[in-house]
């Protein structure tokens, strides 16, 4: 006799990363105006987004997690730090559906925009928005920050196609693999390089690449990227989507869904501890830089807390439903897209 078949599960139970996450949680005390000036930025520039698409663009609520993210900068710096964020946004929901050919071709206007503002010409809409932005982040962002988030960027890009081909052909990818690209997919490099130009930091680049800073930009990007993977693992689902660690682990350790949901949580609530632990080795480089230092790494952490709070309040993951989520942590699975 054969055992029964275990029952589909139908809702798994996030872990609880709010109440380990013990960062405080600020807001910007500009995040009406810039959610204002950046609709109408982006409503002109786009010139695409009706319907379901400006009904998703306001659920998505980016201001509220630009100014939860960067809530020491100035008006000016914050609004095109909300500007890119929401840009990112517009992007990843152009990837999603893309081939490797499209988001190739997509990734080469954004970065000859960026590597050569002066001479290159595109009538694309979204060369328009990139070189908007870019045109006022190097007016008063320093060196440095400009070349880092020009690097980042490119290898977001690099691992976007890199996606694309592997959902093409329904890879899933193992542990290690999904880990290295989804640091880059995320986009959070780019953003976190934003934390300088948000509080006018000019650090030195011996600095930023001292190990312990960049353990602390990773374990902050391990944070925001898999707690993120946990909130929308519903959505992706309902779609067909495998880029998500979930999926990952389920295949390569055989785990249930709710064993995979505790694996991933139990990474997330790491990255935390080790973001505290990097923080506390910390060695000095003078009071001029270890007070720029601090600031970045405050910036992470409002990046780690604001993100988690954020996903909640966002309509992204969990529609209308997000506050009661936060408070259960059920999630009830949605059923699958009937694809046309």
């Amino acid at each position: 006799m054969q055992p029964p078949c275990t029952p589909a599960p139908t809702s798994f139970t996030l872990p609880d990363l709010v109440s380990h996450c013990k960062f405080p949680l600020r807001i910007s005390r500009h995040r009406k105006t810039v959610t204002s000036e950046t609709k109408r930025w982006l409503f002109k520039c786009s010139g695409n987004l009706m319907g379901q698409k400006r009904a998703a663009y306001h659920g998505l609520n980016a201001g509220l997690l630009t100014s939860m993210c960067y809530p020491r900068a100035g008006h000016s710096r914050l609004r095109l730090c909300n500007d890119f964020l929401t840009y990112l946004f517009h992007i990843d929901n152009l990837s999603d559906d893309m081939t490797n050919l499209g988001t190739k071709a997509t990734a080469d206007i954004i970065l000859n925009t960026l590597y050569h503002p002066t001479t290159y010409r595109s009538e694309t809409r979204i060369h328009k928005m990139t070189l908007d932005f870019w045109r006022r982040l190097i007016q008063t962002g320093s060196r440095g920050t400009q070349q880092r988030f020009i690097e980042t960027f490119d290898f977001f890009f690099a691992a976007v196609t890199e996606q694309a081909r592997d959902r093409q052909a329904g890879i899933i990818p193992d542990l290690e693999s999904y880990i290295m690209m989804r640091r880059d997919t995320s986009g959070c490099k780019p953003t976190f390089v934003l934390i300088e130009y948000a509080n006018n930091l000019d650090i030195p680049d011996e600095v930023m690449e001292h190990p312990l800073i960049r353990n602390l930009g990773e374990a902050a990007n391990d944070l925001v990227t898999w707690s993120n993977d946990l909130f929308s693992y519903n959505v992706e689902q309902s779609k067909g989507d495998n880029h998500n660690m979930i999926p990952v682990v389920m295949a390569q350790r055989g785990l249930r869904l709710q064993e995979a949901v505790d694996f991933v949580g139990d990474l997330c609530l790491e990255c935390v501890d080790r973001f505290e632990a990097d923080k506390a080795a910390l060695p000095s480089w003078g009071p001029e830089i270890d007070a720029q230092v601090e600031t970045y790494v405050q910036g992470l952490a409002d990046w780690m807390v604001g993100s988690l709070h954020w996903s909640f309040e966002s309509e992204r993951y969990f529609g209308k439903g997000g506050r009661q989520v936060k408070q259960s942590r059920v999630v009830n699975l949605l059923p699958p897209r009937v694809r046309y």
